[in-house]
Parts: structure tokens; sequence; C-alpha cells
């Protein structure tokens, strides 16, 4: 491919005048001389995708074939990463009670299944609290902290949520409560915690602005996890470190259905968390793919078209608990529980959806010369308007 077609936008993509519908296709303009420095090594189609998307050969392998001790960073490098992990350790040196707050879609339930299986491993199994949809709401609230207050709990870790829950926040604080938050959605100001860990924060330089909840929970337990050894707590008590690469099939499927792009150590996530998932070693979502009559190997697809929308039902018509009770059950019976209510309720899902688009298509048909449409009705699920992007 020459130079000249490199920097032609209007050149036609892989020589392919008209595609099948009569349309033409066409690419970006890539750098030619990063192209030029590709062919050496990779295929001329190839090489110009990875031009026109900015890969020179430095980051090329990484990006085509991505590996966590190349991609990963230091955890330490997020805002309040260190102060959070401190806090943590010092909650499991002392014994105390500890709660993990979460939302009820994937990113927050795998988050939550995340820190449940570290610190289950460590004798110390937290209380898990993900808010009922239609009567909490999204996220920590006011009421939600004096519950947790009440049950003796003075360490919350919120996942997913909490960086926008001023008032619950403020709460805790009055309870004498200490709150971690690993978040990732933006926000304007850090919330009234103890720690804040969320790359999209101001204040926070790491830019890993692209993760997902669960890539964040991830990092916070590659630093805890640091931070015991170091500290001889795995030695002072006998046992072993857990294996954290046993949990990205959690981070790889949220990395997936949060839709957050893949690029940097989430194409590893990604990578390793379906070679862990093809092993169906965890019990619920061995049973989820069996429900949903999913086999290996595991794709994408597989992640946000299949599993994904079965464990975010739950928190759309059915119980909001339920996709974090099958993420971390033990037993195959009990997970084949949680994955036939799951899937039941995705085909509740389904069918809401399905009634409220028909009506709301043939509002839209009434409107056909308008500047915009605005469709709404009586009685629509919140099932409709907040589903996923996926499934």
């Amino acid at each position: 491919m020459s130079e000249a077609a490199s920097a032609s936008p209007s050149a036609a993509a892989f020589d392919v005048a008209r595609s099948f519908t009569g349309r033409r296709w066409l690419l970006r303009p890539a750098d030619a001389g990063i192209e030029r420095e590709l062919l050496r090594s990779i295929s001329p189609v190839l090489a110009r995708l990875l031009a026109v998307r900015g890969i020179g050969p430095a980051e090329a392998a990484d990006y085509l074939s991505p590996r966590l001790k190349n991609l990963l960073p230091d955890p330490s490098v997020l805002k309040d990463m260190d102060k959070a992990v401190v806090r943590l350790a010092a909650a499991l040196e002392a014994g105390e009670a500890i709660a993990v707050f979460g939302d009820y879609d994937v990113d927050g339930s795998t988050s939550a299944a995340l820190l449940s299986d570290f610190l289950g491993a460590l004798g110390a199994p937290p209380r898990i609290y993900i808010p009922d949809r239609m009567t909490e709401g999204y996220g920590p609230s006011p009421a939600a902290m004096a519950t947790l207050h009440g049950e003796g709990i003075r360490l919350v870790v919120t996942v997913d949520c909490g960086a926008a829950a001023t008032a619950a926040l403020e709460e805790a604080k009055s309870l004498g409560m200490d709150v971690v938050v690993l978040d990732h959605h933006r926000v304007e100001s850090s919330p009234p915690a103890l720690a804040h860990v969320n790359p999209n924060q101001p204040g926070d330089t790491s830019g890993l602005n692209h993760l997902c909840a669960a890539g964040v929970s991830f990092l916070f337990l590659v630093a805890l996890n640091r931070h015991l050894r170091d500290s001889g707590f795995y030695e002072k008590r006998d046992i072993a470190e857990p294996d954290l690469r046993l949990f990205l099939d959690l981070v790889g499927l949220a990395t997936v259905c949060d839709v957050v792009p893949l690029t940097g150590v989430n194409r590893a996530f990604v990578r390793f968390g379906l070679g862990q998932l093809s092993t169906l070693s965890r019990p619920g979502l061995a049973a989820l793919a069996g429900v949903a009559k999913a086999r290996g190997p595991f794709t994408p697809y597989h992640l946000g078209f299949v599993l994904g929308p079965r464990i975010n039902a739950g928190g759309r018509v059915g119980r909001s608990s339920l996709g974090v009770d099958l993420l971390t059950a033990r037993e195959a019976e009990a997970a084949q529980d949680f994955a036939l209510q799951l899937d039941l309720h995705n085909r509740e899902r389904q069918a809401i959806e399905k009634a409220i688009l028909e009506e709301a298509t043939a509002m839209a048909a009434t409107q056909e010369n308008a500047p915009f449409v605005l469709v709404a009705g009586d009685g629509w699920h919140p099932a409709w308007w907040a589903s996923s992007p996926v499934g």
C-alpha cells in the first residue's frame, strides 16, 4: 500500500470500492512512517489498522498480545490508593468487621465479588450490601449507612458507587464510620471519604481513566496484597496469599460489560479473563453458562451478550443482590439456583422491554414530521430506560 493511499482520507479501505450495500469503505488517515515501520514485521492490513489507531512498533506487541506483567500499572499511582490500603490492612490486623457496598449491575457485582473473594480467603468475609433498585435507588444512602452502623460495621468500602454520595458519607462520618470509595465515575469534587480511589476524580494523575470499577478494585487488591505480604501478614498467620490471577474472570467480564475502552491494561484484563473463564472454576459462572447453553472457547460476545445481561437482570427486575450472590456462590447447587433465577429475570426483562419498545415505536410513528421525537408512557418499567448497553 503506497504512502499516498495511507495519507489520503478518500482512498477506498483495502481497495473495497463498494460494499454489498453500495457504500464506500474509508479509513481515517494513518501516519505513513508508522505504517512503514510496522510493515517490517506484520501484514499490510494489520499494519494499516494499527497505524490508523496510532499504535506504533513499540506498542504493537502489547496491543496484539497483551500481558499483565507488561501492562499492569503500579496501583500506587492512583490518588489515595496507599491511604485506602493502610486502612484496610489495619482492619484486617484488628479483626474489624468490614462491609462492601456495591452497585447492582455487572461492574458493581463483580467488584463486590472481588473483595469478597479476597477477604474471604483471609478469613474475613465482608458484609455485602447491594441496595434495592426500586426502594433504595443507586448508591449509598444515609439510611443504609445507619443500618450498617447498627450491625457493628465501622469500615465500609464502596465499589462502583460512592463518589457522589455526599449525604451518605457525611452520615457515616457522623456515626464514626470510615468509608473507602473505589469508583470510576467522573466527579467534579471528591466525597467526604477517608480515601477516594478513582481515576476520574480531580487531582488524580494516574492516566487510568479507562478503567471500570472492577479494574480499580483489582488494582486495589494488588496493592493490598503487596502491603500484606511486605508487612508479614501472611507469614505471621501461616496462610497463603490469594492467587489474584483466579479473579481475572470477574475483571474481564466487567471490562466488557461496562463498555470501557479496550486500551492499555484493559486488553490484558479481557484476554486473561477469558482464559480464566474458560476453566469454569467459578461455580456461579459455570452454572450461568450452562443455563445459557454457552460453551467455550468464550469470547467477548459471551461476556457482553450472554452472561452480562443475565447478571444485570437481578438489578433490573429481580432481587438486586442476585448477581453478587451468583458470583460468590461456593456450592454448585446454590449457584444453579441463582443462575436459574437470573435467567428467568432476564427473560422477564426482555419481555418488558419488547412491549415498551413496541408501544414507543407506535407513538414515535405519529411524530414523524417533528423536529425531535419524545415518547413516554405511564407505568413503563425502569428496566427499559436503565438497561445496560449490552444484551
